[in-house]
């Protein structure tokens, strides 16, 4: 009777979970991104936003679908929270329903376990003579006139432009504004020109733009320094995915996928030559440089 019991109750748990599968199977992955983002998301889908996007849409049995939003002031607003006919009152149709990269403890929205952390990095041109810098802490140490010769990218705000201020080497930044507003360019596109240029020589930033710029250079082009977080001044932050607060059922899914598929997650996301530190806490980045 109990061997009856036990066999009912698995057949029960089989179809429930086909029953699951069939309702997440023909659905579209519905992703909020930036059409002109690398290394995160392109309209040609070759960031690895985008890559870990097909992934889970291929274990879903679905397609991805995305809404394309420049990820700057109000990316939230008119994407995951923007309905399909904003005429509609009480419309619970959405634009889409994941945006794929939000730092962990994000308030914006409903965030998924982290599934990378990166770090800021001290990122070189190698020669140029600072090949011999092998901590950032040296470059407060240089000669005043090799010091002058820095030309250190520096952002209207962020950890690695409070480093600068802290260690006295403001004097030596190039100014950039996090947000460029340039429809031809993102910020990494920006800096991988004008290191090539030598419009800049080096710059303190984060690590999936650093992994853009060393992935478009020359093999061995650049020195990447991982930046060593002090207290006042973090560096390395924990990111994860987002959907609408509330979606409590969707986060749970991607918390799911994200769990079974850590590991090809990781792979993805390193062959973008992006800086991965261990998963530790929940840290929210000042900005996306």
């Amino acid at each position: 009777m109990r061997a009856k019991y036990t066999l009912h109750r698995v057949l029960i748990g089989a179809m429930l979970a086909g029953a699951a599968t069939a309702l997440h199977a023909g659905e579209k992955f519905k992703v909020c991104a930036d059409p002109l983002n690398p290394p995160y998301s392109t309209q040609k889908q070759d960031g690895f936003e985008n890559k870990i996007a097909e992934l889970f849409a291929k274990k879903l049995g679905q397609e991805v679908e995305y809404t394309w939003f420049p990820q700057r002031i109000g990316f939230i607003r008119n994407t995951l929270n923007a309905s399909v006919d904003e005429k509609a009152v009480d419309s619970k149709e959405f634009k889409c329903d994941v945006v794929m990269n939000l730092p962990a403890d994000s308030d914006m929205a409903l965030t998924t376990e982290p599934y990378y952390q990166s770090t800021y990095v001290l990122l070189i041109a190698k020669g140029r003579g600072f090949d011999d810098i092998k901590d950032a802490r040296q470059l407060v140490d240089l000669p005043i006139e090799k010091q002058d010769a820095l030309k250190i990218a520096m952002f209207d705000r962020g950890p690695g432009t409070a480093w600068l201020q802290k260690y006295g080497l403001l004097e030596q930044g190039i100014p950039y504004q996090s947000m460029s507003g340039d429809e031809d360019n993102n910020v990494a596109m920006q800096l991988d020109k004008d290191l090539k240029a030598k419009k800049i020589n080096m710059v303190i930033v984060w690590g999936p733009i650093a992994g853009y710029i060393v992935s478009q250079g020359p093999k061995n082009g650049y020195a990447m320094i991982p930046m060593q977080s002090t207290p006042g001044i973090p560096f390395e932050f924990a990111m994860a995915m987002g959907v609408r607060n509330g979606d409590k059922a969707r986060q749970q899914m991607l918390n799911k996928l994200i769990a079974e598929n850590r590991d090809q997650i990781r792979r993805i996301i390193e062959s973008y030559h992006i800086p991965l530190t261990e998963i530790k806490k929940a840290a929210k980045p000042k900005d996306d440089d």
